[in-house]
């Protein structure tokens, strides 16, 4: 959605309009589920509180385009941020949302006002859900990451991509392996591909008159 019009001051556009766009995409990251590394960024905050963290505009990911670019000529694909106010919970990575994978086998998934939603969550929490696996939407302070078993990186792009490891300052935390990660990611993909049932109602079928001139559109 962009806004338009005959209005050179600042305030809201007099128009706008919304363009929908669909392509063929790859994997974001090359290589399929294959662990990556993140570093927490320390010197930008991605999204300020009571700001527009949670809403998918240009507002979200400009402010990590530098820090990006910083942490990939590091050798870092992705950004881990912390919450802007205290940098004491996590809240997002640069491209996705943050899943994390407890001891006891909990998915724990960050909590914010900050933090943009994603649909592609929302059917990765489902899926384990039904998979028996329990799910807790709760604030994560950064000195619980160093105690899960799998963390992963989760969005439309993404889907899940697990982590191997963190790296904050001198502090380095390790993942080794992502068993239940790929569990999930299995079940999501079987999804969109259409090789699993969809009981929950995500799937439409589109184009429907270039297979059928007499459906309705």
């Amino acid at each position: 959605m962009f806004g338009h019009g005959a209005a050179l001051g600042l305030g809201a556009a007099p128009e706008y309009s919304l363009c929908a766009i669909a392509t063929p995409v790859g994997a974001y990251y090359k290589g399929g589920l294959q662990p990556i590394d993140a570093v927490v960024v320390e010197g930008y905050d991605r999204a300020a509180p009571r700001g527009v963290g949670n809403i998918k505009c240009a507002g979200n990911y400009a402010p990590d385009v530098l820090p990006s670019r910083e942490a990939k000529d590091r050798g870092y694909p992705v950004c881990l941020y912390l919450d802007a106010a205290e940098q004491k919970y996590v809240e997002e990575f640069s491209t996705s949302n943050f899943l994390g994978i407890t001891a006891d086998g909990v998915l724990v998934t960050p909590t914010s006002p900050s933090i943009l939603p994603s649909c592609t969550k929302a059917v990765v929490l489902q899926a384990a859900a039904d998979m028996g696996i329990r799910v807790e939407p709760r604030p994560v302070p950064w000195e619980e990451v160093a105690t899960l078993k799998e963390v992963a990186a989760c969005g439309t792009a993404v889907v899940l991509t697990p982590l191997s490891s963190i790296t904050r300052g001198a502090e380095r935390v390790t993942f080794d392996s992502f068993p239940t990660i790929s569990r999930l990611y299995d079940a999501v993909i079987a999804l969109q591909l259409g090789e699993a049932e969809d009981t929950h109602g995500y799937t439409k079928v589109v184009g429907t008159r270039a297979h059928d001139p007499n459906a309705p559109q």
